[in-house]
């Protein structure tokens, strides 16, 4: 789509991230945790409008996990249940504890549809560049849609740079934008997206999604959708509602953003075309 095109609305994918990494029931009771209670998310959330999830697998203590038997679990019991009407989505966050070898190793193993990257973890530095061309095209050959997280201005700018060199492919491919993760309290505003480069992915035709962290995620979410930016919602940033109180469910902040579509009269993806779209 191009920047001229302003009366063109055009189709927009609402992501769920129920989960995360580091939350537990001490910060909601209904954060799921366990193979059956993310069936049951990714069911409600595929109801209420998400065209795709995005999975982080627990252990057997509810700690973050990249081992492939667990990933390996989760992974096929969600997509049993919602079929093709959701796209599933492993993460590769290291948190600290996994390496790039571990986290190709993963996606290697279970071959997901989807998987989401931090840049600055599989491609940290120019002499990582050679190994990271390697496996994003591995990826883009056996189609799993790999999803490259961008935490500010540089990392876009260097998004850029390493698709214009070849090092990443241009198919299969979506980038998602992270607000507020490294603000003060991990707050963010919809001023946040002034400061980015965004326009370039319209100019590019790149499908780009946008998450926020904080009390302000559905403000942040709702301008990105105006602006015709795929959004991420859940668990994993935000637990609150637009009220500030503890948000029902994951679901219920889907639905929320559902609306917003529905009230400016934004097309939603299904799982089906999102599919197409990220080819």
């Amino acid at each position: 789509m191009e920047l001229e095109n302003r009366c063109i609305r055009e189709p927009i994918a609402i992501i769920v991230a129920p989960n995360g990494a580091r939350k537990t029931k001490h910060d909601h009771a209904s954060l799921p945790m366990t193979t059956d209670e993310l069936v049951a998310e990714a069911i409600a959330c595929q109801t209420a409008g998400a065209a795709m999830i995005h999975l982080h697998a627990r252990d057997a203590n509810g700690r973050h996990s990249l081992d492939i038997d667990d990933n390996m679990a989760i992974y096929h019991a969600v997509k049993e249940a919602v079929g093709q009407n959701m796209m599933v989505q492993l993460t590769t966050e290291a948190v600290g504890l996994y390496s790039p070898p571990q986290q190709m190793a993963l996606v290697k193993a279970v071959k997901p549809e989807a998987a989401s990257f931090a840049l600055r973890e599989l491609i940290p530095d120019r002499a990582s560049e050679k190994e990271g061309h390697a496996f994003f095209h591995w990826v883009a050959e056996h189609n799993i849609v790999s999803q490259i997280i961008l935490y500010d201005a540089t990392d876009i700018e260097r998004y850029f740079q390493l698709r214009d060199a070849g090092v990443l492919p241009k198919t299969h491919q979506h980038a998602l934008v992270v607000l507020g993760r490294y603000h003060q309290a991990q707050q963010s505003s919809p001023w946040d997206l002034r400061g980015l480069n965004l326009a370039r992915f319209v100019e590019e035709e790149i499908r780009c999604a946008i998450c926020a962290f904080g009390a302000r995620e559905q403000d942040c979410l709702a301008s990105a959708m105006l602006l015709g930016f795929d959004v991420r919602v859940g668990f994993e940033n935000n637990h609150v509602d637009v009220a500030g109180e503890l948000a029902i469910s994951n679901a219920a902040q889907v639905e929320a953003l559902r609306d917003v579509a529905h009230r400016f009269a934004i097309p939603l993806h299904s799982a089906q075309s999102l599919r197409s779209a990220l080819k």
